[in-house]
């Protein structure tokens, strides 16, 4: 017969296991939120919300499935926070990348830099359906299957909505001024 751990080894493991939590994915679920609310600070707070949440949760309800449990109940919470807040401050542009990530951004040089921000320009104009799958996919690594579990899409409609963006994305990267984005090298004015 083997009986439970008593409370306090079970408490001490549940805190071990957030620890790591934190450690893995906080970073990520801070750009998420910020993305979404375009406000770091509110941001912060729904992401402590998220991981006090999972305090209350044993590891083994989120075993195997953890990132998608954080994700989820962040964007939930994200829910709450604009439900509550109907009027949204808006960011100044790039300062959702500016939000604390936990080891400090290496230095790629500044012709990466500026392709990364044209980028993200062209995402910030796609509806948010397609900005949320976006991010999820490409900046998270998560498969159509995640992504609809966390936004409680159907798997084809996350195919959609990404094939959908890819396209729009690639469109406006092509129509593009040639000063305003890089590729790598600079986009040749036709004389």
């Amino acid at each position: 017969m083997n009986p439970d751990p008593p409370p306090s080894d079970r408490s001490d493991e549940n805190a071990v296991f957030v620890r790591s939590a934190v450690e893995q994915y906080q970073a990520q679920l801070l750009r998420y939120a910020t993305r979404l609310l375009r406000d770091p600070d509110r941001a912060r707070d729904a992401v402590q919300d998220t991981f006090v949440r999972l305090l209350a949760q044993a590891p083994s309800a989120v075993d195997g499935h953890l990132a998608e449990w954080l994700f989820t109940v962040c964007r939930n919470r994200v829910f709450d926070v604009h439900r509550k807040e109907s009027r949204m401050k808006q960011l100044s542009e790039g300062a959702a990348e500016r939000v604390v990530a936990a080891e400090p951004r290496p230095g790629a040089g500044l012709e990466a830099e500026e392709t990364h921000a044209a980028v993200l320009r062209l995402i910030d104009r796609l509806p948010p359906n397609q900005q949320e799958v976006i991010r999820l996919k490409f900046q998270n690594g998560f498969s159509y299957k995640e992504i609809s579990r966390i936004t409680q899409l159907s798997v084809t409609n996350v195919g959609f909505l990404i094939h959908t963006a890819v396209k729009a994305l690639r469109r406006q990267w092509t129509d593009e001024s040639p000063d305003s984005v890089w590729t790598g090298q600079r986009k040749e004015i036709a004389p």
